[in-house]
């Protein structure tokens, strides 16, 4: 089963310590070894940012920074576990990374189970 993790805070939270970056790399690393990390990745601020929408049958594009937005997407993982549980444990670890690592700060692992084709198949 693969799973979308995306790690979510108030922006600006500043640069991350050292030492979260270097727990990070270790437990990366450790992902890659046993099979379960697809691929993962830092975003660019929400000031780099850029939101395409359809409104009113119209298109637009808007760039960031956005004023209404209270958390954002800093980070994210593709994932790949045997369980839900599984997945909710390893959230759990890289939540407690942080906590270990970043004083004071505060924010949230989001775990979303990625579908393909094979889950919807042709009617």
């Amino acid at each position: 089963m693969r799973f979308m993790m995306m790690v979510k805070a108030v922006e600006p939270s500043g640069p991350p310590p050292q030492g979260l970056m270097d727990a990070m790399g270790v437990h990366m690393q450790e992902a890659i070894s046993k099979g379960t990390m697809v691929m993962a990745g830092g975003l660019a601020p929400m000031a780099q940012s850029h939101r395409v929408r359809l409104s009113s049958g119209k298109v637009s594009v808007l760039d960031g920074p956005f004023t209404e937005t209270k958390e954002v997407v800093g980070g994210f993982a593709i994932m790949d576990f045997k369980s839900v549980e599984e997945a909710l444990q390893a959230a759990k670890d890289f939540i407690e990374l942080h906590k270990k690592h970043w004083p004071g700060w505060e924010g949230e692992s989001e775990v979303r189970q990625l579908f393909g084709a094979d889950d919807f198949p042709p009617k």
